[in-house]
C-alpha cells in the first residue's frame, strides 16, 4: 500500500519529484509507468487507485505544448481537463487528496501588480483556458486539493528554457531573446519540494495556491542570468513580443504573489537566480 501516487512521473517535473522523494528518504511513494498511469482510461485509473489505496494523487500529466495547442484544442482539452476530472472522481472515491499543477497563464497578464489567487482568471491561448478548465472541474468532485500555479518550469531534467539557453550558447555567436514579458522562473526541484512538504505535514489547508521562486525578470534577463553563472559568452539582444511572433498569445506580466504558499503551506521559497546558481552547478557537475 503507497502513501503518495504521481501521474506524469516520466516529465520535468515528475523526475524532479523522484529526486526530492529520494534526497528525502520519502518511500512510500509510487512513479506510476506510462501504461498505468493514462489519465484519459478511468479504468487504468481505477485499477491503480484500488491496488495503491493513496492518501495523495499529485498530477503531473498535461498536455503544455502551448503553440501546438492552439491547433490541437481537443486534445488539449482532454489532458487538461477531462483528465483531471477522471483523477478527480476517483480521489473523491478514494478520500485521496489531490495536487494539481496548474499555471501563471491561467492570466491574461495585462497588469503589473503581483496576481493573487482571488484574481480574475483570463486565459488568452487554448492551453491557458484548458488548464483553468481543469482547475475548475476539480471542486465538482472533491473538496481535498490543492491546485499549485507556477511558471516558467526549469530544471536538470527534460526540456527547458535554460537547457536551451545553454545548448544555444554554446553553438551560437548571438541570441535574441524577448524582453518585454516579466514573470519568475521556477526551478522545478524547489516546487517539487513544495508538494511533498504538503504531503510529509498532511496540510488540510485546501485550496489555490501560487508558487514560483522570488523575484522576477523578464526572458531576456533571465537569459543573461544563465549565460553569467555558466561562463557562457554570446551576445544577447533584446527583443520585443512583437519581433517574435507565437501562435499562442503570452501573458505580458505573470508575476505571482506567494504570500498565501508561505503562510498556509509553511514553505520557504528561494530567489530565482539562487535557485538558477544551483542548477547549473548540477548541470555542469
Amino acid at each position: 500500500m503507497s502513501k503518495i501516487i504521481v501521474f506524469g512521473a516520466s516529465g520535468q517535473l515528475g523526475q524532479c519529484l523522484q529526486h526530492v522523494a529520494k534526497e528525502k528518504g520519502i518511500t512510500d511513494i509510487v512513479f506510476l509507468p506510462e501504461e498505468q498511469a493514462n489519465i484519459l482510461k478511468p479504468e487504468v485509473l481505477q485499477a491503480a487507485f484500488a491496488e495503491h489505496q493513496p492518501a495523495y494523487c499529485i498530477n503531473c500529466a498535461a498536455y503544455t505544448a502551448v503553440d501546438k495547442a492552439e491547433d490541437e484544442v481537443e486534445l488539449a482539452r482532454q489532458i487538461n481537463r477531462d483528465g483531471v476530472a477522471n483523477l478527480s472522481k476517483l480521489c473523491g472515491e478514494f478520500g485521496t487528496t489531490l495536487i494539481q499543477i496548474s499555471t501563471d497563464f491561467v492570466f491574461a497578464g495585462t497588469g503589473n501588480e503581483p496576481l493573487t489567487e482571488t484574481d480574475e482568471a483570463e486565459p488568452i491561448s487554448v492551453y491557458g483556458l484548458t488548464k483553468l478548465e481543469g482547475e475548475q472541474v476539480i471542486s465538482e468532485y472533491t473538496e481535498q486539493f490543492f491546485i499549485l500555479r507556477t511558471s516558467w518550469l526549469y530544471s536538470e531534467y527534460a526540456n527547458n528554457f535554460v537547457k536551451t539557453m545553454l545548448k544555444y550558447g554554446r553553438e551560437r555567436d548571438e541570441m535574441k531573446v524577448i524582453w518585454d514579458q516579466v514573470g519568475t522562473p521556477t526551478y522545478a526541484i524547489d516546487l517539487a519540494d513544495c508538494i511533498l512538504t504538503i504531503t510529509e505535514t498532511q496540510n488540510q489547508q485546501y485550496g489555490i495556491y501560487h508558487y514560483s521562486n522570488e523575484g522576477l525578470t523578464s526572458w531576456y534577463d533571465f537569459a543573461k542570468a544563465i549565460f553569467e553563472l555558466s561562463n557562457t559568452t554570446v551576445r544577447t539582444l533584446p527583443i520585443r513580443t512583437a519581433e517574435y511572433p507565437t501562435k499562442a498569445t503570452r501573458p505580458a506580466y505573470s508575476v505571482m504573489d506567494k504570500s498565501k504558499a508561505k503562510t498556509q503551506l509553511g514553505v520557504s521559497i528561494p530567489h530565482w537566480r539562487d535557485s538558477l546558481e544551483v542548477c547549473i552547478s548540477r548541470l555542469e557537475a
